[in-house]
């Protein structure tokens, strides 16, 4: 089944040119089934990308997905047009004003790490969103920046700078092969990862509730889980296109900034071949697992919403 987003969107053209099942509202419309409300709160400058970057993964389902569009109400972007910002994106001020449910929501990272997060200029409305999401969201997947902000949030559990960034692609191990998000998962899988900070092991372990599912011993926890708020983590990006790493690399070095070649990505080290997509089966395996363990515990009526995993999955045994 496919992903329905507007045919305008430019994620509609380029998905559909790879393959991906993807459906107008009209046709949708004429469908008599439910299709999964999945919201994705875009914070990267990079909106257009992103969105298609997420929008393949989710739409690679047999299951069909209404994706919405959310920004931050006051932050304007200034990396993507106006005109593609109010076609497409609605203020998360309107959309909880109306008091719409969500069985999923992503919400993404954002090239803000170096600051404190009380320094961060949507932190107030971003943490209206975490409170919003255990009473209007299904389940919750934060990426990155936005899985930091989140178990911050919820759990106190802090950042850290690392003393140089954590570039490249990394080995990762697979620490919980029965969950139902690692169906399918090899014991060890490479992911890129692109950040100046950390969350440690031992403080998420500290905190009740939380589990990690995947980690390296290079760069640290990647994927953690929080049953009780109905949320996933992911500090890294499987997310990321094959050149998504090039692209950084290409902007630093053009700029002069100080910046080495991303481990384990190119060929040979050599920036000057093009690199290998190694992670794209785990991403599709991550993304479609999560949309499936909506789609098994969520309320058809979606104004039941808010309660937990557990109760729905008693219910319908």
């Amino acid at each position: 089944m496919p992903i329905k987003i507007p045919s305008d969107l430019p994620a509609y053209g380029i998905l559909s040119r790879e393959g991906v099942m993807v459906m107008s509202e009209e046709l949708a419309a004429r469908q008599d089934i439910r299709p999964l409300r999945i919201g994705l709160l875009n914070l990267m400058p990079q909106k257009i990308q992103t969105e298609t970057q997420f929008a393949r993964l989710i739409g690679a389902t047999p299951l069909q997905i209404e994706l919405s569009l959310i920004r931050m109400t006051e932050h304007q972007t200034k990396t993507t047009a106006p005109e593609h910002m109010e076609s497409f994106y609605r203020p998360f001020a309107e959309v909880e004003a109306s008091g719409e449910k969500f069985d999923g929501l992503v919400i993404t990272g954002a090239p803000i790490e170096h600051l404190p997060f009380d320094e961060v200029t949507y932190i107030e409305e971003l943490r209206r969103v975490f409170e919003w999401t255990q009473s209007h969201v299904h389940a919750t997947f934060g990426v990155c920046w936005g899985g930091m902000a989140m178990i911050h949030h919820f759990h106190g559990v802090e950042k850290h700078m690392l003393p140089e960034k954590a570039f490249g692609c990394f080995r990762h191990r697979n620490l919980a092969p029965a969950s139902p998000y690692l169906r399918g998962f090899s014991d060890d899988l490479l992911i890129p990862v692109s950040r100046w900070t950390e969350m440690r092991q031992a403080e998420i372990d500290a905190a009740p509730g939380l589990r990690t599912l995947i980690a390296s011993d290079e760069v640290g926890p990647c994927l953690v889980e929080d049953t009780a708020h109905r949320a996933l983590y992911i500090f890294n990006h499987l997310e990321y296109d094959s050149d998504t790493l090039k692209q950084e690399y290409d902007r630093d070095a053009a700029a002069g900034t100080d910046i080495a070649v991303p481990v384990n990505y190119y060929p040979g080290d050599d920036p000057t071949r093009p690199p290998a997509n190694r992670w794209r089966s785990h991403a599709h395996l991550l993304y479609g697992n999560w949309i499936a363990e909506i789609y098994l515990t969520t309320p058809f009526d979606l104004s039941e919403i808010g309660q937990s995993v557990t109760d729905l999955r008693r219910e319908r045994v």
